[in-house]
């Protein structure tokens, strides 16, 4: 199952970008997975939220908020396109949500993690890709 991290600098989102960042970053995540749109799958991607103290985080360079979207996911469940485009689309919704620019894209990390088959647990059990591709084959697109 997917999950999402990501991590500000403190009062670095807009007021409707904090409330707004993680059902947003989750519904891009689920779109680049090719997960379909049911209550089951959008209840299983995760998303945090990590707001950190001030002075937290800092450049060499400057002290202009910076961000890191972690997301992780079960190994092959993201072809090299699906990739770049999760990775486009989480840089576009954190600028929106921090109200700032395009030209400000490199102030946005994303990093995809790749979960190793055998190592995802849930519900007391592993989880292997195999399962979930069952279970989406299975799920009703409007459940």
């Amino acid at each position: 199952m997917p999950m999402i991290r990501l991590t500000v600098p403190p009062a670095s989102l807009t007021e409707e970008g904090r409330e707004t960042i993680q059902r947003d970053l989750a519904a891009v995540l689920l779109r680049w997975e090719g997960a379909l749109d049911t209550s089951f799958f959008r209840a299983q991607a995760w998303s945090y939220l990590v707001e950190l103290p001030e002075g937290a985080q800092t450049t060499a360079e400057d002290d202009e908020p910076r961000f890191l979207v972690d997301v992780t996911v079960p190994q092959g469940a993201l072809s090299e396109r699906r990739k770049a485009g999760l990775v486009e689309d989480a840089t576009k919704t954190v600028l929106a949500a921090a109200g700032l620019a395009p030209d400000d894209a490199l102030r946005v990390w994303v990093l995809v993690h790749e979960q190793p088959e055998g190592t995802w647990g849930a519900g007391g059990s592993v989880i292997r890709y195999a399962d979930l591709v069952a279970l989406a084959k299975g799920q009703r697109a409007d459940a």
